[in-house]
């Protein structure tokens, strides 16, 4: 009697351990991830929102859902399978080594790791009850940045190979009465035009199909407001990004419940992936913030975060720079490239860079259909190479930067004739064109070393380099791998490995060369993203220069990207006067391509007076903290403010964007942000045209409860497109 008593014990004791549901919380200084257990141990998504104060609590929140339908306890999944009860659409798909295409993942364990005082690392194993396959969520939480960040990482013991034809890197739920997608299209010199569209039922997707150059129709960045539209300073929003080169796709499905699945990763199109026993197969990072006080909180949460833990030297400084490109695109030599070294000394930036048109000698690069691929300086350009102009802009008192584009090959190249295996083209079709170049194929790791060699060439010769811009201006037509082929690999992991590939050459490059500024450019900003951000100090914004539809793009980039990392130049693109231009360029990491020596005395001196009051204040743009005041979009002007961690210094740029009733001057404040309610400060306008007058009363003293409460007014108007105010505290 006393052996059954015991073992009902015994059973009612792991019957009550089933019963218990697993809570597992995941915070931030102000938001909460709460995932938890359902009674069969598979993981859902019960909460997502504001941080409640009482942990405990956190336990009573599945009660305030009723899943009463055979189908509803799906929709929550945190990693939902496919082939099994899933009904709606999978995170995860596999193709088991036995043929079978079912998969189901239980809890297993979870673990949290305190990294420091703000970062906790959180691994959740998930395991298939059937068959040896076990996936681990990650969550890594900065709590100050309110920011979070999650991947997955896949392996088996199967006794073969398995694969995966759908991996994804986040699954998130959400409830709200309405949901709106704020996201992006464009194109070459278009990018980042935003749509905001309100979601209903079905799925919503944002994706990339085209392999190298993926964000040039559409990047892997998104708004997503809740119940209603979120405004810059109101409503409850997450701002979200895929830390990934190559395709993406992003899922918004609206439920039959009217809850929002989330689903993010690589794009399995044409890219199922083979993995072996024992192999671990991680997803790139989705990022994420959340704000219950608008766009402008979750921006300036992103850009904490990136600065301090993603952006490459985040938070040092950055070399202002005269490019040649559009004073001399391809035609130009020593002597011309060596006279406008004086006019960067002149003009008064840090450097000089060398684009585009340096190199190769038997298809020699003069224009864009030849000489990729052939990093040798072409002797007839430049008869004395590299190091004779590194020496004589030294002389001149400026640093020398270069521009390549190692990923890509043109056909009328030696490297094209010599190895046509390292070229990612269909062996039986045509080849297909993009800017008359093909990719290398990065999956291949003799092209890797190459690729390497390329930019470790330049340094190990010229070892005073001070600055790289590296461009990939093609995408992949005819996608195929005479590595992968080779290595009886699937051509489907191409757009994977390809990408994979480009990670470990710049991994290689940091290890041997961690401190050179390199640039991201891609035809403008058609690649940039938060794993490439890693190994560079900045991105090229768009090869669109024109200073009015900069305004917008760098609006919309700003949400997503610290301005320390977008390069903005003044250039002759638009023939709008040299202030504007100057003005909108240094609302970010400035830079010219224009020729110095055409400027005007007045222009060449407003240039100069404008480089010393962007040293003045450049610590505040690139480090301090962003708020949009005037929305071009919604108005005829765009505000735009810094303001410094100490809020004892500000600047605040004000551009008229539009003149359709010949606007005489704005009737009324703009209202300042984020400054220090009871110090008192002082307002000058900068960048003044030489010989003009400000309106601008300098000396009046307002406090900082005025300034955010009252306002000032910066007198834009048809005559006065752009005023820029430098606001200091008055000590």
């Amino acid at each position: 009697m006393r052996k059954i008593l015991l073992l009902l014990l015994l059973f009612h004791a792991l019957f009550q351990l089933r019963a218990q549901r697993i809570n597992i919380p995941i915070e931030t200084n102000q938001n909460a991830l709460v995932l938890q257990t359902d009674k069969d141990n598979r993981l859902g998504i019960i909460y997502f929102g504001k941080k409640l104060s009482q942990t405990a609590e956190y336990l009573n929140i599945g009660k305030a859902y009723k899943y009463n339908d055979e189908n509803a306890g799906i929709y929550n999944g945190v990693y939902t399978p496919s082939g099994t009860f899933n009904l709606a659409e999978p995170a995860f798909e596999i193709l088991h080594a036995d043929g079978n295409t079912s998969s189901d993942l239980k809890y297993i364990n979870h673990q949290v790791v305190k990294i420091d005082e703000n970062i906790n690392q959180i691994s959740i194993l998930l395991k298939d009850p059937i068959y040896p396959v076990e996936v681990t969520l990650y969550f890594k939480t900065y709590a100050k940045q309110n920011v979070m960040e999650q991947w997955s990482v896949i392996k088996h013991q199967e006794k073969g190979t398995v694969t995966l034809k759908k991996y994804a890197s986040a699954n998130l739920y959400f409830v709200a009465k309405d949901y709106y997608l704020h996201h992006y299209h464009g194109g070459w010199a278009k990018e980042m035009k935003p749509e905001d569209t309100k979601l209903t039922a079905g799925i919503k997707t944002l994706d990339s199909k085209l392999g190298t150059r993926a964000n040039l129709f559409q990047p892997p960045t998104f708004m997503l407001s809740f119940d209603r539209q979120a405004t810059e300073d109101d409503g409850k929003v997450l701002l979200g990004t895929l830390a990934w080169s190559g395709n993406f796709k992003i899922d918004f499905e609206k439920d039959s419940y009217q809850n929002l699945r989330l689903i993010a990763g690589i794009n399995p199109h044409a890219s199922e992936y083979a993995l072996a026993a024992n192999e671990e197969f991680k997803t790139p990072s989705f990022i994420q913030t959340y704000s219950e006080n608008g766009k402008g909180e979750a921006s300036r949460n992103m850009h904490d975060w990136a600065r301090k833990y993603r952006l490459l030297d985040g938070e040092g400084s950055r070399l202002t720079l005269l490019n040649n490109w559009e004073a001399t695109y391809f035609n130009f030599d020593e002597t011309k490239l060596t006279s406008l070294f004086k006019g960067a000394k002149d003009l008064g930036v840090d450097m000089f860079l060398l684009d585009d048109g340096w190199f190769a000698n038997k298809y020699p690069r003069n224009s864009d259909a030849a000489g990729l691929g052939d990093w040798q300086e072409n002797k007839k350009k430049l008869p004395n190479g590299i190091g004779y102009l590194v020496k004589e802009a030294t002389k001149a008192g400026v640093k020398f930067g270069i521009w390549i584009e190692p990923e890509m090959v043109n056909p009328k190249s030696e490297l094209y004739e010599k190895h046509l295996d390292w070229v990612i083209r269909e062996p039986n079709r045509p080849e297909i064109y993009f800017r008359n170049q093909l990719p290398l194929d990065l999956s291949n790791p003799e092209v890797q070393n190459f690729v390497f060699g390329v930019l470790d060439d330049l340094f190990t010769k010229n070892p005073e380099l001070a600055f790289i811009k590296w461009d990939c201006n093609a995408v992949v037509y005819n996608a195929h791998s005479m590595y992968l082929e080779r290595m009886k690999k699937p051509q489907t992991q191409l757009y994977v490995d390809y990408v994979k590939g480009l990670y470990k050459i710049l991994e290689r490059i940091r290890a041997k060369y961690p401190k050179v500024p390199m640039m991201l450019c891609s035809g403008g900003g058609g690649r940039v993203d938060y794993e490439a951000l890693k190994y560079f100090t900045e991105f090229w914004v768009s090869d669109n220069t024109d200073p009015l539809e900069r305004i917008f793009m760098q609006w919309e980039y700003s949400y997503y990207y610290p301005v320390i990392a977008q390069c903005n130049h003044i250039t002759d693109w638009s023939k709008v006067g040299i202030k504007f231009r100057t003005d909108v360029a240094m609302m970010g990491k400035m830079g010219y391509d224009i020729v110095v020596s055409k400027l005007d005395e007045k222009e060449l001196e407003f240039s100069q007076n404008a480089l010393k009051n962007y040293a003045n204040l450049k610590e505040t743009i690139w480090h301090g903290d962003m708020y949009r005041l005037v929305n071009p979009f919604e108005n005829q002007m765009a505000s735009v403010q810094f303001v410094n961690k100490n809020k004892d210094q500000s600047v605040v740029f004000n551009y008229l964007t539009e003149n359709r009733y010949d606007l005489v001057s704005l009737l009324k404040g703009i209202k300042l942000s984020g400054l220090d309610t009871k110090k008192k400060y002082k307002i000058k306008e900068i960048n003044l045209y030489p010989n003009s007058k400000s309106t601008i009363n300098t000396e009046q003293i307002y406090s900082g409860e005025y300034l955010m409460t009252i306002g000032i007014n910066p007198d834009i108007s048809s005559r006065r497109t752009s005023v820029v105010l430098e606001i200091n505290e008055v000590k």
